[in-house]
């Protein structure tokens, strides 16, 4: 097994991990278009930080890349998956606070993106809003910030993987 681990190239790895987050986003979008889940605004953050890592993955899968290549790849996708394990930490923390405590709900993300300047949008987002404490489709109990969690640990350990493979 571990002759096969050596055997394959870098470029198959991370062409397996753009695979990976092209299906988490396209359940997503199935989610959001066929089963009616639309996303609150950190969902839609935790969605760029997936297609952000989606286009390193794919990048060094054409760039043929040696063993510092391989390290400088590994690493921004582990800082992007980072980046979202806080969004999506955040996320989790505003499903459980109390009904009290809940931000409150601020305009839509469409109207935000006409009206307000790009660094107000975007600090809006991160804050989250009252929309981001429900709790919509789960799978095996999980809802999605939790999948979403698992995602980001799993392709960014991933990557380091990738990195150490000699």
């Amino acid at each position: 097994m571990l002759k096969i681990w050596r055997n394959i190239s870098s470029r198959w790895l991370y062409l397996a991990g753009a695979f990976i987050v092209l299906i988490l986003f396209g359940t997503a979008l199935y989610l959001q278009y066929v089963l009616r889940e639309d996303p609150c605004p950190l969902c839609m953050v935790q969605r760029l930080i997936f297609i952000a890592m989606g286009v390193i993955f794919l990048i060094a899968a054409v760039h043929k890349t040696g063993r510092i290549g391989n390290w400088i790849y590994s690493s921004l996708i582990a800082l992007t998956a980072l980046g979202g394990v806080a969004v999506a930490s955040r996320h989790i923390w505003i499903q459980h606070l109390p009904k009290d405590q809940l931000p409150a709900c601020g305009p839509g993300l469409d109207f935000m993106l006409k009206h307000f300047p790009m660094a107000e949008v975007w600090q809006e987002l991160m804050h989250g809003s009252g929309e981001c404490a429900a709790k919509g489709w789960t799978f095996l109990g999980l809802d999605l910030p939790e999948l979403a969690l698992i995602g980001y640990v799993v392709l960014g350990a991933w990557a380091v993987v990738i990195a150490l493979k000699k």
